[in-house]
């Protein structure tokens, strides 16, 4: 990026459109919060310059102070050159209205399970404040373990991932929350530190991708922790550990609900008995599925 572009380029509109021209010429992966150069460049130039992230028209053609110029210009460009995911960038990623603390300890949350909460799991959840335990298995950041425990005010929430790394961006983020004597983060490799606990519901967004998606992995995601993502040739290791563990885990009416992405006929060819229900959202009804306790295998 040439100093030219920082004497040339005056207000908010020019260096937006300068962002959008460079992060085209570089093909930057969007998929993180965004999934087009114009999204994702008026969400770094907003945040850069600590203006409303709802409010772009008003600052169109204001002008800027030049460390406001080298500040934008320093975001676009580790944006382009380093290809790191924007979340990482601003240390801070959004599911609905929702704000977390993110590093690249822990992958960009993202989440089909995260929409289902906003709406308390209903139908398949007829009384919120009746979920007296839950537990997020892979819990990342902790954003879907703060999630639930909005959802359901009367929840106490274990946030359970094996990384420890995870688990300390876990704690600031519960935190952020207030959320200290609700959420509590749990370092265990799935179940292994739970034995003897039940809970009302089971969330989980585990390590899903197969082998052959993550050997063609777009740059921005190889910046994101390797465990997060990959799950075996089939993409499904993890989820057959869920499967294969969760009703000793689950009280007599618990449900289970994971995410599992583009897996969904793997799945159901791996499982042909269980009776799957598939959870409606924005994008279709493809990626999360929900599980009765007495329809787990013992």
């Amino acid at each position: 990026m040439t100093s030219a572009a920082s004497t040339e380029l005056v207000t908010v509109r020019d260096y937006l459109r300068y962002a959008v021209s460079r992060f085209t010429a570089a093909q930057l992966f969007f998929g993180h919060g965004s999934d087009n150069a114009w999204d994702e460049a008026v969400y770094l130039t907003l945040h850069t310059l600590c203006l409303p992230l709802d409010r772009l028209e008003p600052f169109l053609d204001a002008r800027l102070l030049p460390h406001e110029r080298e500040a934008l210009l320093d975001i676009y460009r580790r944006r382009c050159e380093e290809r790191l995911p924007a979340a990482y960038l601003t240390n801070e990623a959004w599911l609905g209205e929702h704000r977390f603390y993110v590093d690249d300890r822990v992958i960009v949350p993202r989440s089909f399970i995260a929409e289902l909460l906003a709406e308390q799991l209903a139908p398949w959840i007829d009384d919120p404040w009746a979920v007296d335990s839950a537990l997020d298995l892979c819990t990342g950041s902790g954003c879907l373990a703060i999630l639930t425990a909005l959802a359901f005010p009367n929840a106490a929430v274990d946030a359970v991932d094996l990384s420890p790394d995870a688990l300390a961006v876990t704690e600031r983020n519960v935190a952020d929350y207030h959320l200290h004597d609700r959420v509590t983060p749990i370092r265990s490799d799935a179940f292994a530190a739970l034995a003897g606990t039940r809970y009302d519901l089971i969330v989980s967004n585990p390590p899903y991708v197969n082998a052959e998606s993550v050997a063609a992995l777009p740059p921005e995601y190889l910046h994101e922790p390797e465990l997060a993502l990959g799950s075996g040739d089939d993409g499904l290791d993890f989820t057959r550990i869920i499967l294969r563990e969760a009703k000793k885990h689950l009280t007599d009416h618990g449900i289970l609900v994971v995410e599992i992405g583009h897996n969904r006929e793997a799945l159901e060819a791996a499982y042909p008995k269980l009776p799957f229900t598939w959870l409606d959202t924005a994008t279709g009804d493809d990626y999360v599925f929900l599980l009765h306790a007495a329809d787990l295998p013992n």
